[in-house]
Parts: C-alpha cells; structure tokens; sequence
C-alpha cells in the first residue's frame, strides 16, 4: 500500500492510497468510500483485487487526509464528482470500475454517467441513494442550512480521549465489526487535538446541507450509464431502502446485476472483504 497526495484541478489536495501501482495490469478498480468514512478502510478488499489489478483508493474533500474546504466553502455532492473525474484522470489505466460504497456509489454512478464513455464497468454497494426528499420544505430546509453553516461545530471537534473510544464508538455504530479491525480503522480515522483524539472528517459534513435527494433527478443519471453495473446488498443490512423501492431503482440501470451478500451489513467491505473483491473481480473478466 502506497499513500501519495495529489493536486487536483478543482483546488484540492487529495489523499490516495494506491497498490499494484508497478504492476502491468491494465485495469484500476477505483474504490469510493462513504459518507465520514475513509480511504483505509478498502485495505482488505484493496489487497484482494491488486493482485490483478491496479488499485486506487481516494479520500474525499473533507475526509481522512484529503484536504477540507476553505473559508466560505461548503460540500455540495457535485464538488465530489469534479474531484473523483480528475483523480481517475491523473491516476487510472486504460480500464477503469469504479466501486462506491453508500454516498460513494451515488458519486460513482453520477460520474459514471457524465463520463459514459469512461467506466468499463461500475459496482454500486447499496449505493442507489437515500429516501426520496422531493416533499422537503425548502424553505425550511435552506433556513436550517444557513443556522448549522453559522454554529458549525469545526471550531470545537467532538474529542475522545484514548483509540479504544474512538474504536468502541465504530463498533456501537456497526454490531458486525471486529474489535481489531475496529482499532485499525480508528487510528486511520482520527488526529490528535487537545485533550485526545477528534475524527479526520471536517465537522461541516454533519450539518444538513440545503438541497435535497430528489429520485427523479437521481433517475436521469442511472439511465445515462452505458456500462455494465453490479448493485451489492448487504444480508444484514440495516440501513438500506425498502426492497420495493430497492428494485424501481435497480429497473432505471440498463444492464444491471444484482447480489445479495450472505453475512454482510451496510459496511459489508469490513465485514465480508474477501467474498466483496471476489464479486468485484468478476467485472474485470
């Protein structure tokens, strides 16, 4: 595993974990993490699918060791897509499958098809969107937006005094994860502030921003996707949509597969690493 920083065109540094980079391999698997998570925790899947493939993994802005925003900035889900473009631009070989788990398949699947003629193919892990939202009251919405921007907590971080906590507050948050792992993705997640340890991630990613997840926008992307695309549950998920609405979804893809896997929750890349890249490496043929 190499850890490198790259200046991308949209103004920020970002930080990309990379394996197999001196292989002759001519496909990259572009791994996206989700919402407040980190590069890192691709490691066990990341090592599974170098050993035929070129591997990249970025944090996005705000997240792990990629850089914030700055003063006046806020995270708009489209500044993601620009930055994943110019990442898969500068590092990525002749094939490209781009994996986003959770808000990262929503990334993927917008880049995928503004840039149609790109991906040889995409993996969408439980990554078809939250809840509709199109009902919001956006007045309401845009007045709650401007109160969190102004009291944002990135003044005072959230701190925690030892890794163990910080490793005990993973595992409250998914039942499936090991301690171990738990402890490795902790020390990757957190920096050291005054009195222990904070979270990686700028604290402005928590307040809510003021556009909603409209479906019927999310629709117009899917449909543009022209490469083949792997939907991935989790068995035991708890955070996904109802299987109704799950299925609508999945019918907008042109040529979509879709897998259950067995004994995996929402963070099925922590909890089923090996079965997870195997999966993925059918897409590379």
């Amino acid at each position: 595993m190499r850890s490198r920083k790259l200046a991308l065109a949209t103004g920020l540094a970002y930080h990309v974990l990379e394996w197999g980079e001196a292989n002759a391999h001519d496909t990259t698997f572009v791994l996206v993490h989700g919402f407040l998570d980190v590069a890192h925790g691709w490691r066990a899947v990341a090592e599974r699918l170098a050993a035929r493939a070129h591997v990249i993994a970025p944090d996005l802005r705000g997240h792990g060791d990629s850089d914030w925003i700055g003063a006046g900035g806020y995270y708009h889900y489209m500044d993601y897509v620009a930055d994943l473009d110019d990442v898969i631009a500068r590092l990525a070989r002749r094939r490209v499958i781009a994996v986003g788990h959770s808000m990262g398949g929503g990334v993927v699947a917008y880049w995928a098809a503004t840039r149609a003629e790109r991906p040889h193919a995409i993996a969408l892990l439980e990554g078809l969107g939250p809840p509709d939202q199109r009902d919001a009251d956006l007045p309401a919405r845009t007045a709650r937006w401007i109160d969190a921007w102004r009291d944002s907590p990135r003044r005072t971080p959230r701190v925690m005094a030892a890794l163990d906590d910080a490793a005990a507050r993973l595992r409250r948050h998914d039942p499936l994860l090991g301690e171990a792992l738990a402890r490795e993705l902790a020390a990757a997640g957190t920096r050291e502030v005054a009195g222990g340890l904070a979270w990686k991630h700028d604290p402005l990613h928590v307040t809510e921003g003021p556009y909603p997840f409209r479906r019927d926008h999310a629709a117009r992307f899917w449909r543009a996707i022209t490469c083949p695309v792997l939907v991935v549950d989790g068995e035991r998920s708890m955070l996904n949509l109802p299987d109704a609405e799950r299925a609508a979804r999945r019918a907008e893809l042109r040529r979509c597969t879709h897998v259950v896997l067995p004994g995996a929750g929402h963070m099925m890349q922590r909890h089923r690493p090996i079965e997870l890249a195997e999966l993925l490496l059918t897409l590379a043929g």
